[in-house]
């Protein structure tokens, strides 16, 4: 009887190549504030630390290129870079103690650069770790009483302070994990969810008056440094422009 030959390797898509995608969120912000009096020869500390932050959701948009290798034994790995930006609601109340008022503070969007590494636990599914620079947009702060009878406005809960701290970038950086996953029904499809960390560095926040536009002084918090970090979870689907081409044999 004839032997038959043996089976050639099942061949798999490659994810090399480049891609785009876009996706929805949920995301926390967190910040430690401290107020200071800059109007002396030495800047002094006028409160305590206190934190405050803002939650809410976003739409994200990315585009990348990946390269896939022969890995640790006969595991896969994809390496890669990326960008992409954040259209985002992540609002919150921030108080500040020093001066008996609180704002309204909104992270309206953030983009990001960076690269990723991970491992093809099988040939459809990918999992990661990513990391890079990112930038964040804080819109302007307009403080309102929130003491009755407090240090700012007419004294009446609600009433304007007559200050304003402007919008703010800060830049930072970010750490991220997620997973991947082949939609097979639907070549060149993929469906991603991502976890990402960004912390940015400290800020010196110079309060300002309303009607002048020039620094506010005077012993009640002129100034604000924050520390801010950002949490995000993300779920993106993605459109690789090359699925399916140049197949590699499976080493699973």
């Amino acid at each position: 009887m004839k032997a038959r030959p043996a089976p050639l390797p099942v061949p798999v898509a490659n994810w090399t190549g480049c891609y785009i995608s876009g996706g929805i969120g949920y995301g926390l912000w967190d910040q430690e504030n401290t107020g200071y009096d800059y109007t002396g020869a030495v800047r002094v500390r006028v409160t305590d630390s206190w934190d405050t932050g803002g939650r809410g959701w976003l739409g994200r948009a990315q585009g990348g290129c990946d390269y896939q290798f022969g890995g640790i034994g006969s595991w896969n790995m994809v390496v890669g870079v990326f960008g992409d930006y954040d259209w985002a609601d992540l609002s919150g109340r921030v108080t500040d103690p020093a001066f008996g008022s609180v704002s309204s503070e909104k992270l309206s969007s953030q983009w990001a650069i960076g690269g990723r590494i991970g491992l093809l636990v099988t040939p459809a599914l990918l999992t990661y770790f990513s990391g890079g620079y990112t930038e964040a947009h804080f819109d302007r702060l307009n403080p309102v009483n929130n003491v009755l009878g407090g240090a700012c406005g007419t004294g009446a809960l609600g009433s304007p302070c007559g200050v304003y701290l402007p919008a703010r970038t800060y830049k930072g950086w970010f750490l991220g994990s997620g997973m991947e996953y082949s939609l097979g029904w639907a070549p060149g499809l993929t469906l991603k969810t991502e976890y990402r960390f960004s912390e940015f560095d400290l800020a010196t926040n110079t309060i300002y008056d309303s009607v002048t536009n020039l620094p506010f002084g005077g012993g009640l918090g002129g100034q604000i440094d924050s520390r801010k970090y950002v949490q995000t979870v993300t779920t993106s689907l993605v459109y690789k422009f090359n699925w399916g081409k140049s197949p590699v044999v499976a080493k699973y």
